[in-house]
């Protein structure tokens, strides 16, 4: 039974692998390759955040705030040091958002449910002003544009492997940490945190440990994500950018690891097709999200699941 389950985990990766890397190979514009790129930064992010909520029950509304971060540590550093800084600055954005992290953490984690919540929305929301009306220094509303990765980098399709690789690298350590036994305590910790306090757990020191990978791995998309646009904006730290986050993360099934991965490929297949036809797309978008949600409680990958085990029992029960 265990070398079947990892037969098909090991299969998943490998046809994952497959396809993006095939996509630069049968692409046949430029913008299919920034598509999947979106998918790729937006499903990390995605799986990022659920193991807040997902994992732990931590629903967090905040965590665009370090998505954000990492966009502008690129993106500054870039405008006032130059293009041979990129790949320290997206270093240097990991860094920032790890001590963010723990600063926000310390004070948030503190509290549960919609006090936790609300906490980490105002976090975020006070740096989105300060990025906002700072003109001078982030470029205000416009943003910055220009930012050009260095060297090969610079090649798109270059670029595209360089973050297909670190998603890939990210996902997998996130996957060893969901099946650690950090992860099967912070399950336990979403169940009953007072009980694993009773039997000597330490509740909010992993708390505050799955919400800074959580916000490293968020951090990590924005960076690369700048990159691939080759500008920033400060909608990358405002609420709305962790509502999209949080959507993707339901849709996709919160219940399941790659979940949330398949809710951001949705989502952003489903507005573009959409936006290319229509300029009310987001009142179309919002429609067909609710009726998926509604109708799909599991999220895609849970109703999957579901629906393979009752194929596989009714099998079962016709050879018997």
């Amino acid at each position: 039974m265990e070398n079947k389950k990892n037969y098909k985990a090991a299969s998943f990766w490998a046809l994952f692998i497959v396809i993006f890397a095939a996509v630069p190979l049968v692409k046949t514009s430029d913008y299919q390759l920034m598509l999947a790129n979106h998918i790729l930064l937006w499903g990390m992010f995605a799986v990022a955040f659920n193991m807040l909520f997902g994992l732990t029950g931590m629903l967090s509304f905040g965590q665009a705030l370090y998505y954000g971060l990492g966009a502008y540590a690129v993106g500054m550093t870039v405008r006032y040091m130059g293009e041979a800084w990129f790949l320290p600055a997206i270093g240097a954005g990991l860094v920032a958002a790890i001590i963010l992290s723990i600063l926000v953490g310390l004070l948030t984690i503190r509290l549960s449910g919609v006090f936790f919540t609300v906490l980490t929305l105002a976090f975020g929301q006070l740096v989105w002003q300060i990025v906002f009306t700072c003109y001078h220094i982030t470029g205000g509303d416009d943003g910055i544009q220009g930012i050009i990765p260095p060297g090969v980098l610079s090649n798109r399709v270059v670029y595209y492997y360089f973050a297909l690789a670190l998603v890939l690298v990210s996902l997998w350590c996130l996957r060893r940490l969901v099946d650690s036994p950090m992860g099967l305590l912070l399950r336990c910790i979403r169940q009953n945190p007072e009980r694993v306090r009773f039997v000597g757990g330490q509740v909010r020191r992993n708390q505050l440990r799955i919400y800074m990978i959580s916000s490293f791995f968020a951090a990590l998309a924005g960076a690369l994500m700048a990159g691939v646009d080759n500008s920033i904006h400060p909608d990358m730290l405002y609420w709305t950018t962790s509502g999209e986050v949080i959507l993707m993360a339901v849709l996709g099934g919160i219940g399941r690891f790659f979940g949330p991965f398949i809710g951001a490929a949705v989502i952003i297949v489903i507005g573009e097709v959409v936006g290319a036809r229509t300029e009310f797309w987001p009142l179309i978008i919002g429609l067909v999200m609710m009726v998926m949600v509604l109708l799909l409680p599991r999220g895609l990958a849970g109703e999957f699941q579901l629906l393979r085990a009752r194929l596989a029992s009714a099998t079962n029960g016709n050879r018997g």
